[in-house]
C-alpha cells in the first residue's frame, strides 16, 4: 500500500520564524549552561526561563527537549526540568570522557591551526587573564570555552564535537557553583602551553597541553566537598 503525501518542505516564512525563535531560544539556553547561569539541582519553569530568553513558551519547550536530549537538562517523571546534579561517579564519568575526546580533537586540528588561529587563542587568552585578575567568573568561562572550541572547531569532526559540547554543557553549571566557592584566584590552566605546542606544530605538546587542562580541574575539585555541590546539604 502506498501512501501519498506532499513532501515538499514546508518554506512558509511562518515556519522559517518558528525555527528562527526556536534556535535562537535553543542557543541562548546553551550559553546559559556553558557559563553556569543555571543552577544545579533547581527546578527549572517555562514561563520563568521564557521570561528569561524574552520569548514564549513554546519555542522554550523545545529548547528544553533538545538539551535534555544532550544530557544537559533532565525532565523528570513530574514534568519537573532541573540541571541535573552531580556526583562523584558522573563527575568521574565526565572527567574520562574530556580526558580521552579533547587531546584526540586537538590533535586533529593541530594541521589546521594556523598563525591567525594562534593570535586569535593568544587574545583569548589575555582576556581570561584579566577576568582571573578581576575575578569575574562568567566571563572566564565564556573565554575559557571559546579557547578551547576554536581549537576543537577547527578539526572538522562532526561525530566527535557534539559529543565534546555535551560534556561541557552538562559540566558548565556545576563548575560555576565550585568557581563561585574557591574564587578565580586560585585557577590555573594550560593555555599558553597548548599555544606554544601550537606554534611548534607539536602534536604531543599539545595533547599533554589539553590533558594537563582537564586535570588541572580535576584537582580544583579536590579541593571542594564534591556531595555537597551535587545537592546535599551544606
Amino acid at each position: 500500500m502506498s501512501l501519498d503525501y506532499d513532501s515538499t518542505p514546508d518554506t512558509s516564512p511562518e515556519t522559517g520564524a518558528r525555527s528562527t525563535v526556536r534556535d535562537k531560544a535553543i542557543a541562548e539556553l546553551r550559553q546559559a549552561l556553558l557559563t553556569g547561569r543555571i543552577v544545579p539541582g533547581r527546578a527549572l519553569t517555562l514561563r520563568g526561563l521564557a521570561a528569561t530568553l524574552g520569548t514564549s513558551p513554546m519555542p522554550v519547550r523545545e529548547a528544553i527537549r533538545a538539551l535534555a536530549a544532550e544530557h544537559a537538562l533532565e525532565i523528570q517523571a513530574n514534568g519537573r526540568v532541573i540541571v541535573p546534579t552531580m556526583t562523584p561517579s558522573r563527575f568521574d564519568d565526565l572527567m574520562r570522557a574530556r580526558v580521552l575526546l579533547e587531546p584526540e580533537v586537538a590533535a586533529l586540528a593541530l594541521p589546521r591551526l594556523d598563525r591567525a588561529t594562534v593570535k586569535a587563542l593568544t587574545g583569548i587568552d589575555d582576556a581570561l587573564d584579566r577576568c582571573l585578575e578581576n575575578g569575574d567568573v562568567e566571563n572566564y568561562m565564556q573565554f575559557n570555552h571559546d579557547f578551547h572550541f576554536t581549537v576543537y572547531r577547527a578539526a572538522d569532526a562532526p561525530v566527535l564535537l557534539p559529543l565534546i559540547e555535551s560534556l561541557w554543557l552538562q559540566f558548565g553549571p556545576f563548575m560555576r557553583t565550585v568557581y563561585g566557592r574557591v574564587g578565580t584566584i586560585t585557577l590555573v590552566d594550560q593555555h599558553k602551553e597548548a599555544i606554544a605546542a601550537i606554534a611548534r606544530r607539536d602534536e604531543a605538546g599539545l595533547r599533554e597541553a589539553i590533558r594537563n587542562d582537564i586535570l588541572d580541574g580535576m584537582r580544583l575539585i579536590g579541593s571542594v566537598d564534591l556531595g555537597r555541590e551535587a545537592g546535599a546539604p551544606g
